[in-house]
């Protein structure tokens, strides 16, 4: 029997999903949905789709660096002109940043920089998952930094460590206000480091696949929202790049205040 016209639900697929009343109905988070690659269930040791995307991200930033710069070539090559750019760049960021004594970790931030960016970059693929758009991952990594940064403080300089919460230019009364507020905006940093990446990447998504699923609707008029997702896309390109560097250059002045955590 053919159910009424307002009744009639479309099929889910790649075009947006008619609900009973006729309306359209487009579900911009279920990219973001954490799928397992073999079927079943999702458990800490089922193979994800977030899995798959890491991998592929630390193949590409191996690529660029090992395979790019392999020829040393004295005329190079667009790969190797492409990974020694960003060597130099993350290398002047640090010595800048955090200052000389913080090249000695170095490997460590570009491989969060390399890390973030390329994430970010093939999530843009289309199809693709951007795994920096789960807070599960983006809090590891802004954990990992602040766990560190704050172990070396105090490997380094034991309880003077804790002259960075107390605030030697203000007046005395004002410094033990001063101290809790600097403490609280400490303890805070692994939240607004890891939700600020993880918000950028979702959002942009979320708003181009709203874009999309206008344009799969409107029939001839599609071009409208297509133009709008086009310079979406070419906006969430340079967010992807801005988010790495914003994620890398706030892990260095975190590892400033570990090297040197006087006011």
């Amino acid at each position: 029997m053919k159910l009424p016209r307002k009744m009639r639900v479309r099929k889910k697929g790649t075009r947006p999903v008619a609900d009973e009343n006729g309306g359209l109905v487009i579900k911009p988070m279920d990219q973001f949905e954490v799928k397992a690659l073999f079927g079943g269930d999702v458990s800490w040791y089922t193979p994800t789709n977030v899995t798959l995307w890491m991998a592929l991200t630390v193949l590409a930033a191996t690529a660029l660096m090992v395979i790019g710069a392999r020829k040393r070539a004295v005329v190079p090559s667009r790969g190797q002109s492409m990974a020694e750019m960003t060597y130099s760049f993350i290398y002047k960021m640090v010595e800048d940043v955090a200052g000389h004594d913080a090249v000695r970790f170095f490997p460590h931030i570009f491989t969060l920089f390399m890390f973030v960016l390329f994430a970010n970059l093939l999530g843009l693929i289309p199809f693709a998952f951007t795994t920096t758009s789960h807070i599960a991952v983006t809090a590891v990594l802004a954990l990992t930094v602040f766990f560190t940064v704050t172990a070396l403080g105090f490997i380094l300089h034991g309880t003077k460590f804790l002259k960075l919460f107390w605030v030697d230019s203000a007046p005395l009364a004002l410094r033990p206000v001063l101290a809790l507020i600097e403490m609280i905006s400490y303890f805070v940093r692994p939240v607004s480091h890891s939700i600020r990446l993880a918000g950028a990447m979702m959002a942009g998504h979320a708003v181009a696949k709203v874009f999309a699923g206008f344009a799969a609707a409107l029939g001839a008029a599609f071009f409208l929202p297509i133009l709008a997702v086009t310079a979406l896309y070419a906006l969430e390109l340079l967010v992807a790049v801005i988010q790495a560097y914003v994620f890398t250059i706030l892990t260095c002045v975190y590892l400033k205040d570990a090297l040197h955590p006087s006011h």
